[in-house]
């Protein structure tokens, strides 16, 4: 570590790698074009209405296409789903090539065969430095198939493990 950073930032990190995260895409169309990224910070805000938030950073090649957009989309994601996960954390335009999406309601790119998807419409982006939190009131969706959620921790994929305790 160098001078200038704190101690504690190695820490921060290492606890964040620690926290499993449930593993989602988010989609927008900007003038025509589709836009999408992996999230990991997408999080339940209020269930009336409902809404609910993701964080991202404003230097990404999907920010404008959030920046400027009315409504998105955000699909969770099953296990199976591993592969569409890496294919929308790379950058390059090949997120959309091939038939895994179709035009949805507004406009928004739907992901085909994932565990659900929720179009939104963007209330608010708090910019905050290079990073945003967007704020998200949704408009339609739909449950697709019931499986094992795709979980992002310490640097891979995995699922869940049921315990032998029963509530």
């Amino acid at each position: 570590m160098t001078a200038d950073v704190p101690s504690f930032v190695g820490t921060f990190k290492e606890m964040f790698r620690r926290h499993a995260a449930g593993v989602s895409i988010i989609t927008a169309d900007l003038a025509g074009s589709p836009f999408g990224f992996t999230a990991t910070s997408v999080a339940s805000l209020s269930a009336e209405p409902p809404r609910f938030t993701f964080n991202m950073s404003r230097s990404s090649s999907s920010w404008p296409a959030i920046a400027n957009s009315t409504y998105i989309g955000l699909h969770m994601l099953g296990h199976e789903n591993e592969a569409l996960a890496d294919r929308f954390a790379r950058g390059g335009g090949e997120r959309f090539e091939g038939d895994h999406w179709e035009p949805g309601p507004f406009g928004v790119p739907l992901l085909k065969n994932v565990t659900g998807w929720l179009i939104g419409k963007i209330q608010m982006r708090l910019s905050f430095e290079n990073n945003a939190v967007v704020v998200v009131e949704v408009v339609d969706g739909q449950v697709g198939e019931d499986g094992s959620p795709l979980l992002y921790h310490s640097g891979s994929y995995g699922q869940p493990v049921p315990l032998d305790y029963e509530i």
